[in-house]
């Protein structure tokens, strides 16, 4: 094995997990280009299924994430990526994690949890 298995899917998932706290940042997919990027540049590169291209993590807000280490599962078809995040938020909706609801299971109350870091409106101005 010499790590991920890309030929039983193109896309992988890719689960940021901040290096220092433990906080899982978000999920996203890279390919096998995503993944070499990745560890050739130090930072960290997914591939954007809605954009279908590579996307390289802050290239618009700013907030990229450092490669710090990457392990794969059991399978060879998931990935951690522990990360630096630079710049305070992972997620484009300007939280610092993209799991930033939580749903109360013995009410399904949903609240948010987290302060915004960034407005999006002022970062993504399209």
């Amino acid at each position: 094995m010499t790590g991920p298995d890309f030929s039983k899917s193109e896309l992988i998932p890719a689960i940021a997990q901040d290096d220092e706290t433990g906080d899982v940042l978000m999920l996203a997919y890279m390919n096998q280009e995503a993944y070499e990027e990745t560890l050739r540049s130090g930072r960290v590169c997914y591939y954007s299924r809605s954009r279908q291209k590579l996307w390289r993590k802050g290239e618009e807000s700013g907030n990229v994430q450092e490669l710090k280490s990457i392990y794969f599962d059991c399978d060879a078809d998931t990935l951690l990526v522990k990360v630096n995040q630079i710049g305070g938020a992972a997620c484009h909706e300007g939280y610092r994690s993209c799991f930033f609801r939580r749903i109360d299971p013995a009410t399904n109350q949903i609240e948010t949890v987290g302060d915004r870091v960034f407005n999006p409106a002022d970062v993504y101005k399209k």
